[in-house]
Formats: structure tokens, C-alpha cells, sequence
């Protein structure tokens, strides 16, 4: 799909503007309206992103989460709860003998 730049970005500057009526308008987080605006205008930025790279090659500085990649971040937080308190004993022995040392 070859999409001219200039119009990609007309869109994107819509759906920024119906982005912030809906979030100016929201009732809360599990509003449809705004969750409407929030896929349109994902929508809109890589279109505009994918006509600028096709155009020019070159690439907007963004980038789009969604919410599946929030997800996957905090699985990469649950992972520390493995963590094993007794390395951190280790260190401390290590400190310990250190100060030991430095007295000589």
C-alpha cells in the first residue's frame, strides 16, 4: 500500500483531535468511546509512520504500545520473584572480610 505521506498525516492529526474530545469527554478507563479514539488513532500513526518510511525511508522517533505489550512487561517484572535472597548473602560476606582486611 503506497499512501501519501501528506494525507497519512492529515488523518493522524484528525485522530489526534477526536483522541483528546473523547479523552476530554471520558467517564472513566472503560469508556468505548475513548478506547475507539485510542485504536484509531494507533491506526492512524502507522499509516502515517508506514507512508513517511515508504516516501522517504525514514522512520517517525515513536513508537505504538498496546495493551498486549503491557502485559508482556509485567510478566518480565514477575520473573524477579525468583530471585534468590541468598546471593545477596554472599555479597555481604564479601563486605565483611573487606573491612576485616582494611584494619590490618
Amino acid at each position: 500500500m503506497n499512501t501519501d505521506p501528506r494525507s497519512a498525516l492529515a488523518a493522524l492529526i484528525a485522530a489526534l483531535e477526536r483522541h483528546y474530545e473523547a479523552a476530554a469527554a471520558s467517564r472513566g478507563d472503560d469508556d468505548p468511546a475513548l478506547d475507539a479514539a485510542t485504536e484509531q488513532l494507533s491506526t492512524a500513526f502507522d499509516a502515517y509512520d508506514d507512508a513517511l518510511f515508504d516516501a522517504y525511508d525514514v522512520a517517525t522517533p515513536l513508537i505504538v504500545f498496546d495493551a498486549d505489550d503491557d502485559e508482556d512487561e509485567d510478566d518480565d517484572f514477575d520473573d524477579l520473584d525468583d530471585f534468590d535472597d541468598d546471593e545477596d548473602d554472599d555479597y555481604e560476606d564479601e563486605d565483611d572480610d573487606y573491612e576485616e582486611d582494611d584494619r590490618d
